[in-house]
């Protein structure tokens, strides 16, 4: 076909001109929510029995809530467009305003989610670092202060496993209820933002009942690493679950026909925890490659589930690298000046992270000859 000889010049500077062909599709990595609905998810979706959800009358939604409470072992959840929306309900449904809330620098709920709470809650983050996005009991003591006048109450602490920004590294089963117990001993409660916890819990070879179980609320995607299209899961008691309905009505969260979305969440925890270690064997697949590929720096170490974080600091600055891999036919993000994030899924495949190396070495080769 004419359109598949066709070649276009998709950039030019240090590295010459790189082509391919338009009819090739780039290589995604820039996050696991960019899977497409698998075959199953599109027919439950079609043929999803719905109702009025707003009412509790959406069966198709009910049944999902309920299969994802069993799966992290609560009493309840509630289903939400998106995982930072469910954060932001956990947290005005555990905090009041004027309370203060620990939490890791790095962490999602503090970095990326657009400042709502301070916005929505109206409370004071307490941050303390985490080498590799695990926390220690010790730095939990540390942080909490004597009841005072002149300090906010604390009244929450929010922990994130896997950790995004660290490299989608996991916190322990032992270690998330020592961190637990420390909060419980002066009156804390614990949310987690369990985003990926399915891919914490695979890498760990748990159930996500036991990284759950020692938190008060726990936060997941179906859109991260599951493969739906949409939805993200809050779980906790059922008294807990009634504070967080009220708060998803006041941000707006109220859905009706949801059952459609719904759906093929349900696929996805039926049909696609289980696949997860294929991401993880992907992302090491990638990494391994990637420290091989000097002076690009990879911590092996820290490539614990399907994210993988690549120093490209010797060549340029990560934002214009990861502008160039684009160009060539490579889609990832920046995580920060010095690394781009890459993150693995369903729909890229060992063959597809070997064409993503492959397009980065030749990258590499010509800024080396610069």
């Amino acid at each position: 076909m004419a359109v598949a000889r066709e070649r276009r010049t998709l950039g030019s500077g240090w590295w010459g001109s790189v082509s391919r062909s338009a009819a090739e599709q780039p290589i995604d990595l820039r996050s696991d929510t960019v899977t497409r609905p698998t075959p199953a998810m599109r027919r439950a979706m079609a043929e999803a029995e719905v109702g009025d959800d707003v009412y509790g009358e959406d069966p198709t939604v009910q049944r999902l809530q309920e299969r994802a409470a069993e799966r992290v072992g609560k009493e309840a959840a509630l289903l939400f467009p998106t995982g930072t929306m469910a954060n932001q309900a956990a947290l005005l449904a555990h905090t009041a305003r004027g309370q203060e809330v620990l939490v890791e620098a790095r962490a999602h709920i503090y970095h990326s989610e657009a400042g709502g709470m301070a916005v929505l809650s109206g409370c004071q983050p307490r941050l303390f670092h985490a080498p590799g996005g695990v926390p220690r009991p010790a730095d939990i003591e540390a942080l909490l202060r004597p009841q005072d006048d002149h300090y906010p109450p604390t009244s929450l602490l929010c922990l994130e496993n896997t950790h995004n920004l660290a490299g989608g590294t996991v916190v322990p089963v032992e270690r998330m209820a020592e961190l637990a117990a420390v909060a419980r001993r002066h009156g804390l409660a614990v949310h987690l933002d369990g985003a990926r916890i399915f891919n914490a819990a695979a890498a760990l070879g748990v159930d996500a009942r036991e990284l759950a179980a020692p938190v008060d609320s726990a936060m997941f995607c179906l859109s991260k690493g599951l493969g739906a299209p949409i939805g993200s899961m809050l779980c906790g008691s059922r008294e807990f679950i009634a504070r967080a309905r009220r708060a998803r009505k006041l941000l707006g969260g109220g859905m009706r026909q949801a059952g459609v979305i719904a759906a093929a969440g349900l696929v996805a925890l039926d049909e696609m925890i289980e696949r997860l270690p294929e991401d993880h064997a992907n992302a090491r697949r990638l990494a391994t490659g990637l420290a091989d590929l000097p002076p690009l720096q990879v911590d092996l170490d820290a490539v614990q589930t399907n994210i993988v974080m690549c120093d490209v600091s010797a060549i340029e600055p990560a934002p214009a690298f990861a502008r160039r891999l684009a160009g060539a036919g490579v889609l990832a993000l920046d995580a920060d000046d010095r690394r781009v994030r890459f993150v693995t899924h369903k729909d890229v495949d060992a063959a597809g992270i070997d064409r993503a190396l492959a397009i980065i070495r030749d990258l590499v080769r010509r800024a080396a000859r610069v």
